[in-house]
């Protein structure tokens, strides 16, 4: 049986965590470049913790430029064995509003620009993301929000768009109306992936700032009120990570759901015609299968 250690992927207005013990900052040296930041370690009711701001520390890096692999990488390199996305989001939702969580289980990946996988030529890998989030981090995440008194959503569909501009009216209505999404957001793809790639459980919270285009109501959206709704969000997120340790404990048998082993029978390249360099970066990722 395995150590918990629990990795907190902060997104905006998420930018520390409070009450860590013995808090200390790493810098993490990863073979697919520097992650957004140095990552906050320490213990929080005695089960290690480790905190990345997925936007830096000051909001350096926009969703397109954000080093996804090296930041999922480095969370692998420090041994943590689950990992919390937390992230603002658009809603297309009436009954899921502004302050509300969202605890997402599907997502439609509409980013372009971004490398999306650790795997490519001299070393063929094929995961499953048929269910790309981890139902029991997914539940531990609810009843945590539940505990701090949030309006959580249990399951949604999260629209990954490229970005940085906020969607069309057009394109809002056609992820709402044609495509059943749930929440928009710019951050959970390729992250979820990697995730997965790297055997990693994931789980996503996403923390509800506005209501995107579509509403009639509401029109544009207004960054100065997803900047005041950020702050309770923020908030509310902290009193969330507070209740994770006890509910996922020290101790950590495998994931009942095979997040930790997905890489089982995903690698496709024989090991003879195996690109030395590219294995070499997958140390961390991939090693257990590798090697």
């Amino acid at each position: 049986m395995a150590l918990t250690k629990i990795g907190i992927i902060g997104g905006s207005g998420l930018y520390e965590i409070d009450g860590l013990q013995n808090p200390r900052r790493v810098d993490v040296h990863s073979p697919w470049g520097a992650p957004s930041d140095a990552i906050l370690t320490g213990q929080l009711a005695g089960v290690e913790m480790a905190f990345l701001p997925r936007h830096g520390r000051g909001h350096v890096y926009s969703p397109g430029s954000v080093p996804y692999r090296a930041n999922i990488d480095a969370l692998k390199r420090l041994g943590v064995t689950d990992v919390i996305s937390v992230s603002a989001c658009g809603s297309f939702r009436e009954h899921m509003t502004p302050g509300d969580f969202v605890i997402v289980d599907q997502f439609v990946d509409r980013t372009f620009a971004r490398d999306t996988s650790f795997f490519g030529p001299g070393c063929v890998g094929h995961v499953s993301v048929a269910h790309p989030t981890c139902a029991r981090l997914s539940e531990a995440c609810e009843t945590a929000a539940r505990g701090a008194g949030v309006t959580v959503h249990r399951g949604g569909t999260y629209l990954a768009m490229e970005g940085p501009q906020f969607s069309t009216m057009a394109e809002s209505r056609l992820y709402r109306d044609v495509w059943g999404c749930d929440v928009i957001g710019m951050t959970n793809m390729p992250e979820a992936k990697l995730a997965r790639e790297a055997e990693l459980c994931y789980a996503s919270v996403a923390m509800i700032t506005d209501f995107d285009s579509w509403h009639p109501d509401h029109g544009a959206v207004d960054i100065t009120d997803i900047i005041a709704t950020l702050a309770g969000n923020a908030d509310k997120a902290r009193a969330l990570v507070e209740r994770l340790p006890d509910l996922l404990g020290t101790d950590r048998a495998s994931c009942p759901h095979g997040c930790d082993r997905a890489l089982e029978h995903a690698i496709l390249t024989a090991p003879e015609a195996r690109d030395g360099q590219l294995v070499a970066k997958l140390d961390a990722v991939a090693g257990r299968v590798l090697t």
